[in-house]
């Protein structure tokens, strides 16, 4: 039975007050703000301002060659001041390939990915060149090409002559040759060597001129901007004829002259099946990287150079040249392109006195009649 007392107070208890209660201690939760929280760090805001600053350092070296590349991907030479800007395309590749390494320094795998992108699209412009091959198979017989500008005549006639006995070429092709320049050859002993030419010597930087070993055929000279382009028809023994073109547009030095320079190289004579074998050697004022080249190359003409592996051999300028104060690094200007069914043996660049351009010289396999 339960205490009756234990549903009452019994008498004499008195009810004892509570104790009041303690505040409750504060417990920072981690949401909550604490008092270093309040400032921020001056060098977390430096750094993000260093960064910054990098990302738009890095695209900043990025953007002008990305351009270079879109632009040398367009079919067309698309300003006066990008045909003069174009011909250093192989100094740009070169200068691209430190654009990944930038990237990765400053840790912009964005960038990365469109550096590397830019820099493979600029080596696939230039390095071809670099590699030998492409040669058809050709059973015919060997034609040694040599070509040269005189700069206005100033190369020493008996300096040319020594060169042809040495190299001994089948066919040389002269650049602004002029009348004293040719009777100059003829009195050093050329005739003896190539007796047979065509003559369009002009006074100045516009004549041209070639020279054979065998019979030649004139043909009708190509002229622009009073440049005069000497076109011949070589009779070699056991081969096709051998139409040849001594190749020199005027310089697109000026803006004035760019349709001149333009006009030059399109008129020269395309390979065609079951035509003459064509050779244009000379002065063409313009490297692989003119729109204007990569038309010819299109239409199957093979740079010499490039098909042994040598694309990248300078040719112009080996005297001082100077462009608004800056000294002009040395570019490719002179070629010898063939028809696709000619081989290309060997290429080499040669030195002459006097004049600003190397010689080219290759040694050919030309397709059996």
């Amino acid at each position: 039975m339960s205490d009756p007392r234990s549903a009452e107070a019994l008498p004499g208890d008195q009810a004892k007050p509570l104790p009041p209660a303690l505040p409750a201690e504060s417990t920072p939760t981690s949401g909550a703000a604490r008092p270093s929280d309040a400032t921020p760090d001056p060098r977390s805001g430096r750094r993000r301002t260093r960064r910054r600053r990098a990302g738009v350092l890095v695209w900043a070296s990025i953007a002008p060659f990305a351009a270079w590349a879109a632009l040398r991907l367009i079919p067309a030479d698309v300003h006066f001041e990008w045909i003069r800007a174009v011909a250093f395309t192989p100094y740009v590749a070169l200068a691209s390939a430190a654009l990944p390494l930038l990237t990765l320094l400053t840790r912009r795998w964005a960038a990365l990915v469109v550096s590397l992108a830019v820099a493979a699209t600029l080596a696939a412009c230039v390095l071809p060149r670099a590699v030998p091959g492409g040669d058809p198979p050709a059973a015919g017989p060997r034609l040694r090409v040599l070509s040269a500008n005189l700069k206005k005549g100033a190369v020493p006639p008996e300096k040319l002559v020594a060169l042809v006995r040495e190299l001994r070429p089948d066919v040389l092709t002269l650049q602004e040759l002029t009348p004293s320049a040719a009777t100059g050859l003829r009195a050093a002993g050329i005739d003896a060597l190539l007796p047979y030419n065509v003559d369009v010597s002009e006074p100045g930087a516009h004549g041209s001129g070639i020279y054979s070993r065998h019979p030649v055929a004139p043909g009708r000279h190509i002229r622009f901007g009073d440049f005069r382009q000497g076109v011949a028809t070589v009779r070699v023994p056991g081969a096709p004829e051998v139409a040849v073109v001594s190749v020199h547009p005027c310089a697109p030095r000026y803006a004035a002259k760019a349709p001149c320079w333009a006009e030059g190289l399109a008129a020269l004579p395309l390979p065609a099946p079951g035509g003459p074998v064509r050779i244009l050697a000379g002065d063409f004022n313009a490297t692989l990287d003119h729109a204007r080249m990569r038309r010819l190359l299109d239409a199957g003409y093979r740079d010499a150079a490039a098909t042994t592996g040598n694309g990248l051999a300078a040719t112009w300028p080996y005297e001082p040249w100077r462009f608004n104060g800056w000294s002009i690094p040395p570019v490719t200007l002179d070629h010898i392109l063939v028809a696709p069914d000619v081989a290309t043996w060997s290429f080499g660049v040669r030195p002459l006195p006097r004049t600003d351009h190397r010689a080219v010289f290759a040694e050919l396999t030309l397709p059996a009649r």
